[in-house]
């Protein structure tokens, strides 16, 4: 007697299989395909803006050169000649010395160190503070929506630096407490963003599908609406790295962040603005090197923008 549910092959009738065993791998694969080529089209598209590439040139300099500061540094950038102070640049000190005789090329490599990571700490802190918030807030919409958005115009509200000394001035003066303020200043632009990106992502085709055949919540956002976010998030961290060097600059001057004897690029400028009209240059060199970082920061935000954004994409081929 033969079972009518049973699996097995009958004459003129093929093998039944489970739809989704043929289903899953080609999808898997196309996916895969269609990634691949995605990062293709954005690196030749961003190949061929050449200030996008000079930016992320400079800025890999400028990280290699922090890396490198205990080895490439000519002298202790800490170690002090009170007979040599003030001095402009020299054959020996190629960017002159400080009001305590130290070398300023050797802390100005070291406190790119202090500024670069203190910038990287503020923009991860403002990553973990606002997308998770925005996640919720653009995918579940109703109440959740109402609320976070609320709070994130109350915080917006506030002047930035005033927001930022605020804090520092609860907690106390030190670098940790001045990037634990910037992160928070930043974290509702990174809402926003990731608030937006959700809106539009969650209404394409392949969302609604998910969810019509019972696709776990979680998992839609893991698998479908983070990975279609990645770019405007990318291009909000590099632009906001640049605002949080400025922002760590002006706490510093104001000598809310770092605290001596470390140094940071704002620092050194906070220190040396009491000597401009003896040494100019004390001012100017780590001016320079902030202008130039936040400069190379913003140009690669627009170069990854227009990199992802759909308006060009034909112009790379």
């Amino acid at each position: 007697m033969t079972d009518t549910g049973s699996l097995e092959q009958r004459p003129g009738r093929p093998l039944e299989a489970d739809p989704w065993s043929t289903f899953t791998g080609p999808a898997v694969a196309a996916d895969q395909v269609v990634a691949v080529t995605s990062f293709r089209r954005f690196l030749r598209r961003f190949a061929g803006q050449p200030m996008a590439v000079g930016a992320l040139a400079v800025l890999v300099v400028l990280v290699l050169a922090a890396i490198a500061a205990p080895r490439i540094a000519p002298f202790d950038p800490l170690a002090q000649d009170l007979q040599d102070t003030l001095q402009g640049p020299t054959s020996e000190h190629w960017l002159g010395t400080d009001e305590l005789g130290r070398d300023v090329l050797s802390r100005m490599l070291f406190a790119a160190r202090v500024s670069l990571v203190a910038a990287a700490q503020a923009v991860l802190l403002a990553i973990a503070l606002g997308v998770l918030p925005g996640l919720m807030a653009g995918f579940l919409r109703g109440w959740v929506d109402a609320v976070i958005s609320r709070i994130t115009d109350a915080v917006m509200s506030f002047p930035p630096l005033l927001l930022a000394i605020a804090i520092v001035g609860v907690f106390g003066p030190s670098l940790t407490n001045a990037m634990l303020a910037v992160g928070v200043i930043f974290a509702p632009r990174f809402l926003r963003v990731t608030r937006g990106a959700v809106l539009a992502a969650r209404e394409e085709t392949f969302v609604e599908a998910s969810r019509s055949i019972g696709t776990p919540v979680l998992r839609i956002i893991a698998t479908r609406i983070l990975p279609n976010i990645l770019s405007p998030l990318l291009v909000q961290t590099s632009l906001a790295l640049g605002f949080a060097m400025l922002a760590e600059a002006s706490l510093s001057f104001l000598g809310l962040g770092v605290q001596p004897p470390d140094a940071s690029w704002g620092a050194m400028i906070g220190r040396a603005y009491r000597f401009l009209a003896q040494t100019p240059t004390l001012v100017v060199f780590p001016g320079i090197a902030i202008a130039v970082c936040v400069l190379a920061f913003n140009i690669l935000g627009d170069g990854l923008r227009d990199s992802f954004g759909r308006d060009t994409r034909g112009a790379g081929r």
